[in-house]
């Protein structure tokens, strides 16, 4: 069984910033992607940012220069720092992970999702 436990989720006004955590747990053994997708409502469920083992990044085109995304490899956790947020950011934040998979398609692992809001 793997968890994957995410936090740092929350209420933020537009310009400010948000750092997002996802720690990974259990029966994997190796992590190839880490990342995030977030899903508004009514809205499918879209990449925000993914990394490989790697080193290799890549964002969607919405957040580019704005969220940075990094990873702790001995301690399986995934960061997501977001700066000058949008209203339009507002979703509920998923961690995503797979143990051989690279980009191009979401891994195996989801997280519960942590909410994060932007007020105007």
């Amino acid at each position: 069984q793997v968890q994957l436990v995410e936090s740092g989720g929350g209420l933020v006004q537009a310009g400010g910033s948000l750092r997002l955590s996802c720690k990974v747990s259990g029966s994997i053994f190796t992590i190839n992607a880490m990342g995030w997708y977030r899903q508004a409502a009514e809205n499918q469920r879209e990449l925000v940012a993914v990394t490989t083992n790697d080193g290799s990044i890549n964002y969607g085109d919405s957040v580019k220069g704005r969220f940075t995304i990094s990873r702790d490899n001995a301690k399986t956790t995934v960061y997501l720092q977001m700066n000058s947020l949008k209203p339009e950011d507002a979703a509920v934040y998923y961690c995503n992970v797979d143990p051989v998979r690279g980009m191009g398609l979401p891994g195996r692992y989801w997280g519960q999702g942590t909410q994060v809001t932007v007020s105007t």
